[in-house]
């Protein structure tokens, strides 16, 4: 009926040991340093799935994504992840999907970073040789698109006097075939009025 003092230090020992293993796992689990590398992990192991999704192969590649410093990056990177996630049903298998994908989550992210200085200004240079290159398109343009509507309205007044001219001699006919048509009608009453 009672235990020996042995079989109960063993037994105390034995919940020790168990209690300690699960404190130590409870720590681990709670532990910012191991929160971050689950989640550092979780992160490879999703690309690693997509890439072998849409490339079609099961090689693994070195993960590049997790050496971001700024916390702008890292939410363009969640943004761009979520969209290769969103895609990946669609390109499986597909190279070129899977650089389409890769050339929109690229604009996404470019999108989202500020542009640099020197970025800035060779934006700013391209504008301006636009603008010197483009300028004599831009009066030719303009020459001949007042060429054109000189043409036309010549050819809207040459129409509208054809359309007058065409009118009138409309108008002429008709009443000369209703003069004659009055005199037919006067004769031929004169002529049935004087045979009674």
């Amino acid at each position: 009926m009672g235990q020996s003092t042995e079989e109960l230090s063993s037994q105390i020992a034995g919940t020790r040991e168990n209690l300690a293993a699960d404190l130590d796992a409870l720590q681990d689990r709670v532990s910012p340093s191991a929160i971050v590398e689950r989640r550092k992990a979780a992160a490879r192991g999703r690309v690693r799935s997509v890439k072998s999704k849409v490339m079609g192969t099961a090689r693994s590649t070195r993960d590049s994504a997790t050496s971001s410093t700024s916390g702008v990056a890292d939410s363009a990177k969640g943004t761009a992840q979520g969209a290769v996630d969103s895609a990946t049903d669609t390109v499986e298998g597909s190279p070129l999907a899977a650089g389409l994908v890769a050339f929109g989550a690229g604009m996404v992210i470019s999108a989202l970073l500020p542009a640099s200085e020197a970025e800035s200004r060779a934006a700013n240079k391209l504008v301006e040789t636009a603008k010197e290159q483009g300028q004599p398109l831009i009066e030719d343009a303009k020459s001949m698109g007042q060429e054109m509507g000189q043409q036309l309205k010549e050819s809207a007044a040459d129409a509208a006097q054809e359309v007058k001219g065409s009118a009138q001699d409309s108008a002429q006919r008709v009443k000369e075939e209703g003069s004659s048509s009055v005199e037919t009608v006067r004769s031929g009453t004169q002529a049935g009025g004087s045979g009674d």
